[in-house]
């Protein structure tokens, strides 16, 4: 069984390079590998954005028919709407209920993007608690890796401690002992004493070498010993750790290479900031949009020399253009033997070439957006199977399973 990974995008607005090199390349590139679920965060997009309904409106199906002009196949990975899943708030909601308030307001990004979105009101409870929800979007598809880059790992981290928290109130039922004894029993005298010698080593020194082998002797005792089952495996290595029954999984951090694309005058690529270039940009507004790109801001005229390490579209180059066309360009604007419109052309034409698949696999989905809608129909049938058994799990380990 491969291990699942889970990401989200917000739809506030058309999807642009930034996007696709940022996070979605990086997407068509897991699902090869691992069982993916990706969904449109439309509720995460309310945090900001609660006084505009109509941007979800707008992106949340253009959204998607991007994801799939990039490479997404919804036959390998699983796309869905969060707001179609009220499992989502259900267990933000119970999350919320033993979660402590200071470990919302010390994620880094919280005070950071109040301070970068001043001209919003940011001064709800759902801003506050978007990293908790954020934390009930992983752990109730239960995902083993979250795709992030260095600024979002955090929000791993607070889903870990989550995850670590629940496990340590609701995994241990009352028979915990017991069930703890018979799964003992299954093991066998001599296992189960060095498995207690394991136990008590990882708890008083917390040596990872301890871990690992009662680990393995669990693995080894659910492939071999007869009448072993998941559960019991579930009550040893809680056990081992000092916790009890993982109903909820700890997820870990996949940190991949991506590449970063700045936007056209070098600044972080935005919408907001008006320079972007969208994933289906029609063709002329590219050459626009490109020839216009500022550069090297000490060479005025065309004789002088440049130094690429000063210029936007050198970025850009080193996304887009192969190994000869970066050395052409290096050597041509430090020599002044290229201007900046002959720099300029062979980058336009890389964009464009990539941006024509986009187009074309787009197509289809435009010209009969049912198709788009099928999808994503599917794709939340598949969520909610995950979904509603982990909330059954979560519902009877807190009690709440009412007979």
């Amino acid at each position: 069984m491969r291990a699942r990974v889970l990401s989200g995008m917000r739809p506030t607005g058309a999807l642009h390079l930034g996007h696709y090199h940022g996070a979605l390349k990086n997407w068509v590139r897991l699902q090869a590998e691992y069982e993916c679920f990706f969904f449109v965060a439309d509720w995460h997009a309310l945090t900001t954005h609660y006084e505009e309904r109509d941007v979800m409106e707008r992106y949340v199906y253009d959204m998607v028919t991007d994801w799939i002009a990039a490479g997404l196949d919804p036959e390998q990975s699983t796309l869905f709407i969060q707001s179609r899943l009220p499992e989502h708030a259900e267990l933000f909601t119970l999350l919320a209920m033993g979660t402590p308030l200071g470990w919302l307001e010390r994620v880094p990004t919280y005070k950071d993007q109040i301070d970068k979105l001043k001209d919003r009101d940011l001064a709800t409870y759902g801003f506050l608690g978007y990293p908790l929800l954020q934390a009930a979007d992983i752990l109730i598809y239960r995902a083993s890796y979250v795709p992030v880059g260095e600024d979002q790992a955090s929000h791993v981290e607070l889903t870990r401690e989550v995850a670590r928290r629940f496990n340590h109130l609701y995994g241990r039922p009352v028979d915990f002992a017991d069930r703890v004894a018979a799964a003992l029993a299954k093991l066998g005298k001599d296992d189960a004493r060095y498995f207690e010698k394991q136990r008590k080593a990882f708890g008083e020194t917390g040596a990872a070498e301890a871990l690992a082998k009662g680990e393995n002797l669990v693995a080894r005792a659910a492939r071999e010993v007869a009448g072993w089952t998941s559960d019991d495996s579930e009550w040893l290595l809680g056990h081992l750790k000092g916790s009890g029954k993982s109903v909820l999984t700890e997820p870990q951090a996949l940190h991949t290479e991506v590449s970063k694309l700045p936007g056209l005058d070098g600044t972080k690529m935005s919408k907001s900031y008006g320079n972007t270039i969208a994933m289906r940009e029609a063709p002329d507004k590219v050459d626009a949009k490109v020839m216009k790109m500022p550069t090297d801001p000490q060479r005025v005229r065309r004789t002088d020399a440049g130094n690429p390490d000063r210029c936007p579209v050198w970025q850009f180059h080193k996304v887009y253009s192969d190994e000869a066309t970066r050395q052409w360009v290096q050597q041509g604007c430090t020599t002044a033997g290229i201007g900046c419109t002959d720099c300029k052309r062979p980058l336009i034409e890389a964009i464009q070439r990539e941006q024509k698949v986009w187009i074309e696999r787009a197509e289809p989905y435009l010209a009969e957006p049912k198709k788009i809608h099928w999808i994503i129909e599917m794709g939340t049938e598949r969520a909610r199977t995950v979904a509603r058994q982990t909330m059954h799990d979560v519902r009877e380990a807190m009690g709440l399973s009412y007979r």
